[in-house]
């Protein structure tokens, strides 16, 4: 099976997947056109990236790829549409560098409050300014408000929390009793999160329902001069809303994603966010310490490990939630050549789609049990047809709630 690594991963993660029995391509200088030319050269089966972007016309360029692993919580840089369409695997490693993320979280949570950055600005431009930079808050006693209460969010939490401040949360899917047994204080809704609340800090995947979700209304919904992190995504948020909200209400930002960010490791950032004092901007590294990247990295491996030897894909994310299944149709058999392929085949003639289907095999191997969901009924001549199958032991049609 060959594998295009097209991202840097951890360096064990090569010699792994070639224990494997994979063969390995690795440049982590693809992207776009130079993506989708590898994709055509090698034509892989499993494609891993990490920030790179995965486009409809890579899809076109690699008839045999069958999986897509991103090397990372999200997958919003991946055409899920496209790869649903041709049936590709997308599978993300969520978790795996939450740690790392949240370190950096309460890192931006602290310099908003003791502007360490321009502490150490100062000191190499030779001023001694501790009149100045003396003028701090503490963290311990604010309202800290969580948007988003996934694995980064919790470790977020835990973390907050050992800075004894008061933890208000909000997630699409958190209840009360979730919020009580994490610690918080459950909000219902983004804005009762924000409302007096002394910072803000964003952990939110990217969809439809969360780009430009933080905008003025909860921005305004915060305390004046209070301080907001995001190192989640830069869409999230609207950037222009931020902006005039650190202008005329004094709020102070510490950001790892931006609205706008070069496509590669390096490159000129020559947006005007940087220069908006009260802002201060990390390289995109949540994600980037050497713990975080090991584990992503064994994480990969246990996808391509499980995608090799069964066929499963863990944490897949384009899989169905529910099908167009009506009925399911169960077939007790025989355990011999020919015998499912017969099923199908009537069921083909008669019009009726399989939406999924799986054959259990018994002790000794002498039968089996055909577990197979229709799109619709089958006829009353088919099923009387399997019934009539020499090989065939037994048929049950079970219409399914729908």
């Amino acid at each position: 099976m060959r594998v295009l690594l097209a991202d840097k991963l951890s360096p064990h993660v090569t010699d792994a997947l070639e224990d494997l029995g994979c063969a390995v391509i690795s440049d982590p200088s693809l992207s776009g056109d130079s993506l989708a030319d590898a994709l055509r050269r090698h034509d892989p089966a499993v494609l891993v990236v990490r920030s790179t972007k995965v486009l409809p016309g890579h899809f076109e360029a690699a008839r045999n790829l069958s999986l897509v692993i991103r090397a990372g919580a999200g997958v919003n840089t991946i055409a899920l549409d496209e790869a649903s369409g041709r049936g590709v695997y997308v599978a993300n490693c969520p978790g795996k560098n939450a740690a790392a993320v949240a370190e950096l979280t309460l890192g931006h949570l602290i310099n908003c409050d003791r502007r360490i950055a321009d502490n150490v600005a100062s000191l190499r431009a030779g001023r001694w300014e501790k009149k100045e930079f003396g003028k701090a808050r503490g963290l311990a006693g604010l309202t800290l408000a969580v948007l988003g209460c996934g694995q980064i969010g919790q470790e977020v939490i835990q973390r907050a929390k050992a800075f004894d401040m008061n933890i208000r949360a909000w997630s699409r899917s958190l209840t009360p009793k979730q919020a009580a047994a994490l610690g918080v204080e459950f909000a219902a809704t983004p804005l009762d999160a924000c409302r007096g609340a002394d910072a803000l800090t964003v952990h939110l995947a990217l969809t439809s329902d969360t780009r430009g979700l933080i905008d003025r209304e909860l921005l305004e919904a915060l305390r004046p001069g209070a301080y907001f992190v995001n190192t989640s995504r830069g869409e999230v948020v609207v950037q222009d809303d931020l902006l005039a909200a650190v202008e005329t209400r004094g709020l102070r930002a510490g950001l790892d994603v931006f609205a706008e960010e070069p496509a590669g490791g390096e490159g000129d950032f020559p947006y005007a966010i940087k220069d908006v004092g009260g802002v201060y901007g990390t390289h995109h590294i949540g994600a980037s310490t050497q713990q975080a990247t090991t584990a992503v990295g064994d994480e990969v491996l246990r996808i391509v490990a499980s995608f090799i030897d069964s066929g499963h894909v863990p944490n897949c994310v384009n899989l169905a939630e529910r099908t167009d299944a009506t009925h399911l149709l169960v077939v007790r058999h025989r355990d011999e050549v020919g015998v499912l392929a017969a099923v199908l085949d009537r069921l083909g003639k008669d019009g009726v789609n399989v939406q999924e289907m799986e054959n259990i095999i018994f002790k000794g191997g002498g039968a089996a049990c055909a577990r197979i969901q229709l799109a619709q009924a089958p006829s009353a001549e088919t099923l009387a047809a399997l019934d009539a199958h020499a090989s065939v032991y037994a048929t049950s049609l079970v219409a399914l709630d729908t």
